[in-house]
């Protein structure tokens, strides 16, 4: 602070003598307070971006996206620079629909849109499962004849298969995918999301016979795939093939998708094993992986054995312990589980789900009223129920963790989210029309076998997706063939 205080006893800090010298002063003294507030002052009346868009980058940096928007807000002038560092950052910090409205502002401008600014929009529709904000992306792009590259292709590619598209994103790589590992990891990507392994194994083998040489992304693509689609003798052998043939170390997340390709099977004890021989530290996603198959096998000793080595538990861990115990009618140790959890103030991840209508996000939690449409979205849900039951549904009531009756078990299956945006978008959509749900965490078994029903019910085609693939459901079966 000394040096704060002798520059303002001799005058130093009026407008002419804020320079960029003098910032980098304060920043290298350690003084970051001070040097935004003089950054700050100047933002009233310097025309030049430069000092505002620092600031920007510097909040960003940090994650405050608040702050960074205030001092956007606040700059006289703006450049493509100060757009870009807002978009990139509001998809960094997950504020994905900022990020779009942002981007439509930037469009508005008068300012043109660059390759990065594409880029990271693309991003944002990818991770948000915007399909119809995403289509009107890449008609601006096409209109203002953006030149094409790696990055561009890829977060293209990225983009329609993330929301639901991978016939578009198929077509778009067959005609951009050149010689860059990048385009041809993403799409071996895509492909794995919607459970297609054996196009993922045909596109790998098609990518070395066009002499391009996998790397580490590639085989975290390729055994993901095979994890999804039950393929263990294939994840074996490229994993093996890893150190053999190209010299790649294996990593974290490459033993952590062969844990899980494993542990889907049913092969807990050998993915056990996998894991305490590993080269690595396991992290919370491997042990959590073996912990949900724990569950999905009732496999108590090593659930039990398994969350004793996770260093930290978060919300889904405890509600995996707990499916664990109540799945075998140990209510009390299930009941334990979660007063452990509210003694550690671990607060529970709630369960989202949204769709896109009519331009707009409509987005739902498990029993959800706050919605303006609630009453009608409740008729039609109950309606669809009745009809799915006709059908031969069966609520799965063993999933519900707490020891009630099972008319409450059946009701609190019945208002899961995802069910609730199936009802809205019957609601607002006509016969005929494709459903598409997007959900933060993964779909639970009863909602799964809820909307196969639903989709013979409606003759319609159901696309949701979770927070581990996509599940297709059309004429009472789903792509996944009940395998995720």
């Amino acid at each position: 602070m000394e040096i704060h205080c002798h520059l303002t006893k001799v005058g130093l800090l009026s407008k002419q003598h804020i320079t960029p010298p003098l910032f980098k002063l304060y920043i290298s003294h350690g003084y970051m307070l001070e040097a935004c507030e003089l950054l700050w002052s100047m933002l009233e009346w310097n025309t030049d971006p430069f000092h505002g868009n620092l600031m920007l980058m510097g909040f960003l940096k940090s994650g405050r996206l608040d702050k960074a928007y205030q001092i956007f807000k606040r700059m006289p002038v703006k450049d493509l620079i100060s757009w870009n560092s807002m978009i990139a950052g509001a998809v960094r910090s997950s504020h994905l629909k900022e990020a779009m409205n942002i981007f439509s502002r930037l469009v508005s401008s008068g300012l043109v849109p660059d390759c990065f600014s594409f880029s990271s929009v693309l991003s944002a529709c990818a991770r948000a499962g915007a399909r119809r904000y995403g289509v009107w992306v890449h008609h601006l792009m096409t209109e203002l004849g953006v030149e094409m590259n790696h990055i561009l292709s890829s977060a293209l590619v990225d983009m329609y298969a993330k929301c639901g598209r991978i016939d578009v994103a198929t077509e778009i790589f067959n005609k951009v995918k050149g010689n860059h590992i990048s385009v041809w990891n993403t799409m071996i990507s895509g492909l794995a999301s919607h459970g297609l392994g054996s196009d993922v194994v045909i596109l790998f083998h098609k990518m070395k016979s066009e002499e391009l040489v996998p790397d580490g992304v590639t085989f975290v693509a390729l055994l993901t795939a095979c994890s999804r689609c039950g393929m263990v003798e294939e994840a074996r052998h490229y994993f093996r093939s890893m150190t053999t043939e190209y010299s790649i170390t294996p990593e974290v997340e490459h033993y952590g998708a062969l844990v899980d390709t494993l542990s889907r099977a049913g092969l807990l004890d050998e993915a056990y094993e996998l894991v305490m021989s590993m080269n690595v530290k396991p992290d919370v996603v491997i042990w959590r992986a073996l912990l949900s198959a724990c569950r999905r096998y009732r496999h108590t000793k090593l659930g039990e054995a398994t969350i004793e080595h996770m260093a930290c538990h978060g919300s889904g861990d405890y509600t995996l312990l707990s499916n664990i115990y109540s799945s075998a009618n140990r209510w009390n140790d299930s009941e334990e589980v979660w007063k452990q959890r509210k003694q550690k103030k671990v607060r529970k991840t709630k369960g989202l789900s949204w769709v896109e209508l009519g331009g707009s996000t409509h987005e739902f939690k498990a029993g959800d009223r706050s919605h303006p449409d609630t009453e009608d979205i409740y008729v039609v849900l109950h309606g669809l129920c009745r009809r799915a039951k006709v059908e031969g549904y069966a609520p799965l009531t063993e999933l519900v963790t707490k020891d009630v009756s099972e008319e409450e078990r059946e009701e609190n299956l019945t208002f899961h989210s995802e069910k609730l945006a199936v009802a809205y978008s019957v609601l607002k959509t006509g016969p005929g029309t494709e459903i598409m749900v997007s959900k933060n965490l993964q779909v639970c078994s009863d909602c799964h076998e809820w909307m196969k029903i639903i989709s013979k019910v409606l003759c319609r085609v159901i696309i949701l997706r979770d927070r581990v693939r996509f599940h297709r459901f059309e004429s009472g079966w789903c792509s996944c063939k009940d395998y995720w």
